[in-house]
C-alpha cells in the first residue's frame, strides 16, 4: 500500500513558531469557552435540582413545626434544622455565583460589574468606584464573560497582593470596541509581572483576549498602583473547532 505524501515542512523558523502560537491560542480559547458552558450548566443544575429541594424542604418543615408538641427540647431541635437548612442554602448559592455570575445573563454585564465591585468594596473595606456607559449596549455572551472574569481576576489580585485603599472599575464602549480597566492605588508590580509563570490566571486571560480578537495589558499606573487593561472587538471573530 502507497502512503500519500506528507505535506512539506515549512522551513521558516519564525512561521513555524507563529502557527504553533497561533494553535495554541486557538486551543486555549476553545478549552475556556467548554470551561464556561460547563460551569453555567452545573450552576444552572445546582439551581434547578438543589436549591428548589432546599426551599421545599424548608417549607415542609415550617409546616411541621406547627404541628409539633410546644416543648422546648423539639423546639430547639426545630431551629437547629432550620439554621443547618439556611446553611445548605447560602453554600449552594455561593457556589452557584462562583460558578456563573446569573446577573450577566439575565440583567447584563453592567449589572454584573457593578454588584462585583460594589460587594469587593464592602468586603474588603476599600473605595470602590465603577463607572459604566450610559447606553445598555448587549454584548455576545463570550465578551460578557470574558469581561468579568478579566474583572474577577482583577480583583483577586488586589485583594492578595496591592494592599490597595481606592479602586476604580471602568467600562468603555467605543463603538467598534470595549474596554475594561482595573486600576488600584496599592503598592504596584513590584517584582511580580503579568508575565510571571505563576501568574496562570492572567495568563489565560491573555489567551482568551487573544482568542477574541483582543488584548490583556497589566503595567504600574502613572503615580502608584497598578492598571488591568483588556480590550475586546465588538465585531465577532469566526473561530474552527479546535482538534478537529
Amino acid at each position: 500500500m502507497t502512503l500519500p505524501p506528507s505535506p512539506p515542512l515549512d522551513a521558516d523558523p519564525d512561521r513555524q513558531l507563529a502557527g504553533r502560537d497561533a494553535d495554541l491560542t486557538e486551543l486555549l480559547g476553545h478549552l475556556t469557552t467548554c470551561w464556561d458552558d460547563e460551569r453555567r450548566q452545573l450552576a444552572r443544575k445546582l439551581h434547578d435540582s438543589l436549591g428548589s429541594s432546599m426551599t421545599a424542604l424548608t417549607m415542609h418543615l415550617a409546616l411541621l413545626t406547627q404541628q409539633l408538641p410546644k416543648e422546648k427540647a423539639l423546639q430547639d431541635r426545630t431551629t437547629q434544622m432550620k439554621q443547618l437548612l439556611m446553611t445548605i442554602i447560602n453554600t449552594n448559592r455561593d457556589m452557584q455565583l462562583s460558578l456563573w455570575n446569573d446577573k450577566l445573563e439575565f440583567l447584563g454585564i453592567k449589572s454584573a460589574i457593578a454588584e462585583l465591585v460594589s460587594d469587593f468594596g464592602k468586603e474588603h473595606r476599600v473605595v470602590a468606584r465603577c463607572s459604566l456607559p450610559d447606553d445598555d449596549e448587549t454584548y455576545a455572551r463570550e465578551h460578557g464573560v470574558a469581561l468579568l472574569r478579566a474583572l474577577e481576576e482583577g480583583l483577586r489580585n488586589i485583594a492578595a497582593h496591592a494592599g490597595a485603599t481606592e479602586i476604580d472599575v471602568i467600562l468603555d464602549d467605543g463603538g467598534d470596541e470595549i474596554m475594561l480597566t482595573v486600576r488600584d492605588n496599592g503598592v504596584g508590580l513590584g517584582d511580580r509581572s503579568g508575565e510571571s509563570s505563576g501568574c496562570h490566571g492572567l495568563r489565560l486571560l491573555r489567551e482568551r483576549a487573544a482568542y477574541l480578537g483582543g488584548a490583556l495589558s497589566v503595567m504600574p499606573a502613572p503615580q502608584r498602583g497598578t492598571v488591568m487593561t483588556l480590550t475586546l472587538p465588538k465585531a465577532p471573530v469566526a473561530h474552527t473547532a479546535a482538534g478537529g
